[in-house]
């Protein structure tokens, strides 16, 4: 009984002498750099979307698109969790490098019998240590598969930040536009303020009908009542940017930039071929390096594995004690993976398929939005060049001649609204248009620029 227990021991520390070789092997090998498996992606950007977030106050005053979108990338509601999908993922690849645990067993045969295997004294008593060893490459492949998949967890977050940007972009410029519509908003009720006192004067003078007061004063009311409702619109603009970066109350006041500013589009071709850089086209790369991964590892697991195990065996009648070795391998005989090997093969041969399918529905998206985008820019260019001074002399023309009653009431509010919704439909071509090369810097990947000539503090409304 005492040799027994000195073998337990003995075993026992022999356990746990390997299990603590496995873990400083592993630990060794899991540190999570490139040098475990060979990857084109790079593995820099990760590291950074896991830094502590930096501290960037929100302006008082006004807001420019790059402290917007600095103010977004840092602060954005959405963003963190991808840093901890990132961090799970890494967990995964330690996990996938670790080895199988030793098994020890203890077994006590011949006891509790009849004649002479009554009680213990006939007992054999077996103490052994088993060990599975992975055959076919089965670790690193399984390695190289979570290896892939946290690279896709970074394609993942690039995906959304460009999102999140986009969407930045084009919350800035409703604010741009918003602020425009109220100046012009203003802008008109201070003419109909004009035009009322014009009115008033004649109609005390004796030259018109008083029914052409009660007109301009509805006039006045009516652009009172959109200026009020260019407010609120202001505000909910305000809201919705300060909503990028998870603020429900904004402090600033104002976007600081130039919704005028008009640039010249680049032909198609350059624009499609800078497709490559939509992480929507860029992570099939590593998706389809992933499926292929998974293909080698269900593959490999038709390779049967092999479990080693060596103990000792105690005959309590004689006191003798004699050493056990045994190999055990399972037959492939019915089971050797051909489902999950056809599986990882057919899903391999869809993501061929959605890999083009991606890139096609990027290619259309970019040639429809280059078609708005040549549009509205015609659109634009044909209401600041033509309409736009065309109208504007017009309504001076009118306002000055009813002055002296050359024309009517009717022919200055006529004028009047053709200007102004000329105004109008040119800020929203501009609004359309800047969104427009959101969605094209969206589409090419490229990073999401200010909008340039931003010199001005405050916009000065000029249309002309």
């Amino acid at each position: 009984m005492h040799v027994k227990i000195k073998l337990i021991i003995r075993l026992t520390l022999l356990v746990g002498l390997i299990g603590c070789a496995s873990k400083g092997s592993n630990l060794a090998k899991s540190n999570l750099s490139s040098g475990d498996v060979a990857s084109s992606h790079s593995l820099a950007e990760p590291e950074n979307v896991l830094q502590e977030p930096l501290e960037i106050k929100e302006p008082t005053g006004s807001v420019t698109l790059r402290e917007a979108i600095a103010l977004v990338l840092v602060k954005n509601p959405e963003l963190p969790a991808f840093s901890w999908e990132i961090r799970a993922r890494e967990a995964r690849m330690l996990q996938a490098g670790l080895l199988p645990n030793p098994e020890i067993t203890s077994e006590f045969q011949n006891i509790g019998g009849s004649g002479t295997y009554n009680g213990t004294n006939r007992a054999e008593s077996t103490i052994q240590l088993s060990q599975l060893i992975e055959l076919g490459g089965k670790r690193s492949k399984r390695k190289r598969v979570s290896f892939i998949s946290r690279d896709l967890a970074w394609w993942d977050y690039k995906t959304k930040r460009l999102d999140v940007l986009t969407n930045a972009t084009k919350s800035f410029i409703d604010v741009l536009a918003a602020q425009e519509r109220l100046f012009l908003n203003k802008e008109l009720v201070h003419l109909a303020e004009q035009v009322f006192d014009t009115v008033l004067e004649r109609v005390k003078a004796g030259k018109v009908s008083p029914v052409e007061k009660i007109k301009a004063g509805v006039a006045l009311s009516m652009t009172r009542i959109k200026w009020e409702r260019a407010k609120r619109d202001m505000e909910s603009t305000l809201k919705r940017l300060a909503a990028a970066w998870g603020s429900s109350s904004p402090v600033f006041k104002k976007a600081q930039g130039n919704l005028y500013n008009i640039p010249s589009i680049q032909p198609l071709e350059q624009l499609v071929d800078s497709i490559s850089k939509n992480p929507d086209i860029a992570r099939w790369a590593a998706e389809m390096e992933k499926r292929r991964a998974a293909v080698e590892f269900e593959d490999s697991k038709k390779i049967s594995n092999l479990t080693l195990s060596g103990g000792i065996r105690h005959f309590n009648d004689t006191s003798d004690n004699a050493f056990i070795l045994g190999v055990s391998i399972p037959i492939p005989l019915f089971n050797r993976n051909q489902g999950s090997s056809m599986e990882a093969r057919h899903k391999l041969a869809k993501a061929e398929k959605e890999q083009n399918a991606s890139e096609l529905r990027v290619r259309t998206s970019l040639v429809t939005a280059y078609q708005t985008l040549s549009t509205i820019h015609t659109e634009a260019m044909t209401l600041k060049n033509d309409i736009l001074p065309s109208a504007g002399k017009a309504f001076d023309a009118v306002k000055e001649g009813f002055r002296f009653g050359k024309f009517s009431f009717l022919n200055v509010l006529d004028s009047q609204r053709t200007l102004f919704e000329a105004k109008s439909q040119y800020i929203e071509a501009l609004t359309v248009f800047h969104k427009a090369v959101a969605d094209m810097e969206r589409l090419t990947g490229k990073g999401v620029e200010e909008i340039k000539n931003t010199k001005e503090p405050e916009l000065k409304g000029d249309l002309q």
